[in-house]
């Protein structure tokens, strides 16, 4: 099983993306054309003649849907369109918490499969298994529809019930049960102690809950392995597709003492923001190696780039998707919202990664088992059709393959990073020295 398998009643976090939130629309640099508001007129009457003499009558709201997604997506493919319902599962899923269940689920044999019930959720409670398979969802067969609509199906307002008819093995017949849907609060940072002596940090997402999840994971690592004895940390950012902007500035700040963390350059000059990071390296300065692949993007990437430029971190695995532009939220009321790329972001040193990807310190490939071999695809933002081409973008483009091994045993790129920070192995680019920081003039 890839480790990519979602905690799909989350959905996917925005794809990959760096986001910031701005709460009214604003009004245009500049009126337009005469010749513009000639092709808007245009527009107006291919509207009416579809909604008048189309084969069948169309969805008037549907058609000014796809228009406005259709002038948003020729920009980049990341721009887009959120109707009301889009918009209000964004921000849910920027929350970290939803109405739900609590099950992590993957699609087996045209079934609903559960990975595993979160401790202490509704779906737990109930009595739902690891292995049990879904095959209906209050009364309707899950076959035949995809993962994301079986997950739609299951996520819900709060104090609502579902039912939900299990198979399970040893069963002799279908099992039925009623859960009542709560507030599940998602993890997004993972953690442990390595071996008793590393202490492993992985972001899942950048949702509002990643600072204080990380924070409390770093304490609580600090309080069970006594310094003298915890010889470093693993920041394992693979497969993260990013989220929230100020969520990537937080995190990097956590590791840092000072510096630029990044800066975002939108159209004009005067747009420029840069990011600083304040006192206050909560691993108190210990080694520090983070793990990248072609599944970290966008806030994943801002994190790697800042701790690798500042030379507080070595970075270590395989080049990351690439995705250096940010998106802000633009509410529209009661129509939904546009997501609109508006800046591009750089790092301390001034690059930017945009088409190009992370480039690690220490580059370790993750061997495909057999069954993956050909199935897994290099994908980078350097692919995505109509993306904005970065400054440095060459034809090698970014990305790589985006595999992780479920078990500790199998992973190379981690235990690659634990020989590391245990001295086992060697490497020039570890530990990195501070004073070689590159950071733009």
């Amino acid at each position: 099983m890839i480790r990519r398998a979602s905690l799909v009643l989350v959905g996917a976090l925005m794809g990959a993306t760096a986001m910031s939130v701005i709460y009214s629309a604003g009004v245009p640099a500049e009126a337009a054309s005469a010749s513009t508001y000639k092709e808007l007129s245009i527009f107006g009457d291919v509207f009416e003649r579809v909604r008048a003499q189309y084969v069948t009558p169309p969805q008037e709201d549907k058609l000014v849907e796809a228009a406005i997604n259709g002038m948003l997506t020729s920009l980049d493919p990341h721009s887009s369109y959120m109707n009301a319902k889009d918009a209000e599962d964004m921000r849910t899923q920027t929350k970290g918490e939803f109405g739900g269940l609590g099950i992590e689920v993957t699609m087996e044999d045209d079934l609903v499969k559960v990975i595993t019930p979160i401790d202490d959720t509704p779906a737990a409670k109930a009595g739902v298994l690891a292995g049990d398979y879904i095959t209906a969802i209050d009364g309707q067969s899950v076959r035949g529809l995809k993962l994301e609509d079986a997950v739609e199906k299951m996520r819900g307002a709060v104090k609502t019930p579902i039912k939900l008819t299990l198979m399970r093995k040893g069963a002799d017949k279908p099992i039925e049960l009623t859960i009542i849907r709560d507030v599940i609060a998602v993890a997004a940072v993972k953690s442990h102690i390595e071996g008793g002596d590393i202490g492993y940090l992985r972001v899942i997402s950048f949702t509002e809950k990643t600072t204080p999840d990380l924070e409390a994971a770093i304490a609580k690592i600090k309080k069970e392995v006594p310094a003298d004895k915890l010889k470093g940390f693993v920041l394992d950012l693979r497969l993260n597709p990013g989220g929230l902007l100020d969520q990537a500035i937080n995190v990097a700040d956590d590791f840092l003492e000072r510096g630029e963390v990044v800066s975002t350059r939108g159209r004009n000059p005067d747009e420029t923001r840069r990011f600083n990071a304040g006192p206050g390296d909560l691993t108190d300065g210990k080694p520090m190696i983070v793990l990248i692949n072609g599944g970290s993007a966008s806030a994943s990437e801002i994190v790697a780039g800042a701790l690798q430029d500042l030379r507080r971190a070595t970075v270590l695995g395989t080049r990351s998707f690439g995705k250096g532009s940010v998106q802000t939220i633009i509410p529209l009321g009661e129509n939904g919202a546009l997501r609109l790329t508006t800046a591009l972001y750089y790092t301390p040193s001034g690059r930017s990664i945009q088409g190009t990807g992370i480039e690690p310190d220490v580059k370790v490939d993750e061997p495909l088992p057999e069954d993956l071999k050909g199935k897994l695809t290099t994908e980078g933002e350097s692919s995505l059709r109509g993306h904005i081409k970065g400054q440095s973008e060459t034809d090698e483009g970014s990305g790589s393959v985006a595999y992780v091994p479920p078990e500790v045993k199998d992973d190379v790129q981690l235990n690659y990073a634990l020989d590391l920070l245990r001295g086992v192995k060697k490497d020039a680019a570890f530990p990195p020295n501070p004073d070689k920081a590159v950071v733009a003039k």
